[in-house]
C-alpha cells in the first residue's frame, strides 16, 4: 500500500511534468494555415511570434500582410512520421508565397502534434 507521503510526491512529480511540457507547447506554438492558390493548396505554419509580425494572430492578418508586401516567405508543413510512428505535422521546406497567386488564406485545424520549423 503506498504511505500518503509517496502519494504526495507522486502527484508533485505528475504536475511538475504537465506544467513543463505545458510551457515547452506554449513557447513552440505554431499556427497552420491552408493558403489555396489557382494550382493547389498547400499548408503553411508561422509562430506566434511570426503572426505578430505581420500585425495580427489569425488568418486574414497573413492574407493582409501578404497583398501589402506582395510575397512572404513561410515554411510549408506536410505529414510525416515521427522516430516513433506517430504522424506529425512537420515543417518541409521554406517557401515564397506571392500575392496574386494566392486566392485565400484560412486556418488549418490538425489532430497531429505540430513540430516548429527552424
Amino acid at each position: 500500500m503506498l504511505s500518503r507521503c509517496d502519494l504526495i510526491k507522486g502527484a508533485a512529480v505528475a504536475l511538475l511534468t504537465f506544467s513543463t511540457q505545458s510551457a515547452w507547447a506554449q513557447e513552440t506554438r505554431m499556427n497552420l494555415f491552408k493558403i489555396v492558390t489557382i494550382k493547389d493548396e498547400i499548408v503553411v505554419g508561422l509562430s506566434t511570434e511570426e503572426l505578430q509580425a505581420l500585425g495580427g494572430n489569425d488568418a486574414s492578418a497573413v492574407a493582409h500582410a501578404l497583398a501589402q508586401k506582395g510575397d512572404l516567405t513561410v515554411w510549408q508543413y506536410n505529414v510525416h512520421r515521427g522516430p516513433n510512428g506517430e504522424l506529425q505535422q512537420a515543417p518541409t521546406a521554406r517557401i515564397g508565397l506571392l500575392a496574386n497567386a494566392s486566392l485565400r488564406v484560412e486556418p488549418y485545424a490538425t489532430t497531429y502534434q505540430i513540430l516548429p520549423h527552424p
